[in-house]
């Protein structure tokens, strides 16, 4: 299996369960542009502050005909919990078996001092309305990254 996918390539598919008792599917985003990001853990303090940073640019992604999926290895119920704690707008995709974090090449060995363990690398993906990929953000940092996304959808769509 390709371990790393790219600009240009198409997006790996997937079907996964998300909050509510809801599926994502990647046919389901076809004719609009996706930001599928993956994140570490629900409810931590980089985590929280990119989901809510996605609910308050909803509008703006809605101009420019983008959905926004988050993705990590909670489980929905999690999922659930951390929505409802911060009101959050956006829907959350639940990756327990690590197949989709795997496919993106997110699933990385990390070291925080000194321990080496595997997790998931924070990482957006811009998936265009034909299931391509358009632009990747790989180790993202918190700050200033949304407003870089949009910046991105902008370009791309011309």
């Amino acid at each position: 299996m390709k371990t790393s996918i790219g600009i240009g390539d198409m997006a790996p598919d997937f079907d996964l369960p998300t909050n509510s008792d809801g599926r994502a599917r990647l046919k389901d985003y076809r004719g609009k542009n996706l930001i599928l990001y993956f994140y570490p853990k629900d409810d931590t303090s980089g985590c929280t502050k990119q989901a809510i940073s996605f609910t308050e640019h909803l509008p703006a992604f809605a101009d420019l005909n983008t959905a926004i999926l988050g993705l990590s290895k909670d489980s929905p119920a999690s999922h659930d919990k951390f929505i409802a704690k911060h009101s959050l707008g956006i829907t959350l995709a639940s990756d327990e078996t690590l197949e989709t974090c795997q496919a993106y090449g997110v699933w990385v060995e990390k070291n925080m001092y000194g321990r080496k363990y595997m997790g998931v690398e924070r990482s957006t993906f811009l998936i265009g309305e034909n299931g391509k990929i358009v632009q990747v953000w790989r180790k993202v940092r918190v700050p200033n990254h949304i407003e870089n996304v949009l910046e991105a959808i902008r370009v791309s769509n011309g």
